[in-house]
């Protein structure tokens, strides 16, 4: 019982942080860092915005990314995809097993990238599954994070 107390606190937690986080994306640009100094005046590059947005607000690698058996992010596999480690506290039909590899942004078109993350529609046209959280986001964050996906080596070298 001990156990499903844990994953549902987890589930929870996540979720709560994934509204947190859908709110402040929802905003736009206001959930760059601030940045004081000389280094305010250089400029971001869309991939290293989209760094950010991944993974520091928006955290994508908590699922994208596989666990060694000491539950560490194992960062050779880098956003390559894994199964996902929560589990809802309520039954669920659509409930995902599998977070998608996201690294290379192979198998996946911008705009199909840009409806996942400004509407939540999959490539389907289908609402995307819980855990994955529906953003809002504002056009050019979305493409800054596929930008950054783009710039990371595939998950899948052989397509």
């Amino acid at each position: 019982m001990k156990k499903f107390h844990r994953l549902a606190f987890y589930a929870v937690i996540s979720l709560s942080a994934g509204a947190a986080v859908s709110s402040l994306l929802s905003r736009g640009s206001s959930a760059a860092p601030q940045q004081k100094g000389p280094a305010a005046a250089a400029p971001q590059s869309q991939a290293e915005r989209g760094k950010y947005l991944v993974e520091d607000v928006a955290m994508c690698q908590e699922c994208h990314t596989p666990r060694d058996s000491s539950g560490n992010l194992d960062r050779s596999r880098w956003l390559q995809g894994a199964p996902i480690w929560i589990m809802p506290v309520h039954a669920t039909s659509n409930w995902a097993m599998r977070a998608p590899g996201l690294a290379g942004f192979q198998g996946f078109t911008d705009e199909q990238g840009e409806m996942v993350l400004e509407k939540g529609v999959d490539p389907n046209g289908l609402a995307i599954q819980p855990p994955m959280h529906i953003y809002h986001m504002n056009h050019a964050d979305a493409q800054a994070i596929i930008a950054y996906l783009r710039s990371l080596p595939s998950a899948y070298p052989n397509q």
